[in-house]
């Protein structure tokens, strides 16, 4: 069974959901919480460009205010949300915050990979 392109995670599974896995093809992972506005906007328009590129990058969304999401929240130094940040065979390649529009997200990814 292949893993959908875009999934939920949890501090748990990061590890080998996201970091490992990054070792395949990019993950984007969007760092975002249920109160906040500008997460809510930022969520169609990186499911849009992840869908737009037909299994080529996958989009991990880590709900910060559950179970022990902020560790990983805090060991990447996020002060704001949403935060998304694209990991590449294991490490970070780059990371914004706020809301953009989808020509910006994938701008910001192709400068990145």
């Amino acid at each position: 069974m292949t893993k959908p392109l875009i999934f939920d995670v949890n501090e748990p599974e990061f590890q080998a959901q996201v970091l490992d896995a990054s070792n395949a093809q990019p993950i984007l992972v969007d760092f975002w919480a249920d109160w906040c506005p500008p997460c809510i906007v930022l969520t169609p328009v990186l499911e849009r460009v992840v869908t737009g590129y037909g299994g080529k990058i996958q989009l991990a969304k880590i709900e910060v205010d559950e179970g022990d999401n902020m560790r990983i929240a805090g060991r990447y130094g996020l002060r704001g949300f949403p935060t998304v940040i694209l990991f590449v065979n294991g490490e970070e390649k780059g990371r914004f915050s706020s809301a953009h529009p989808d020509g910006w997200v994938k701008q910001f990814i192709e400068e990145h990979l």
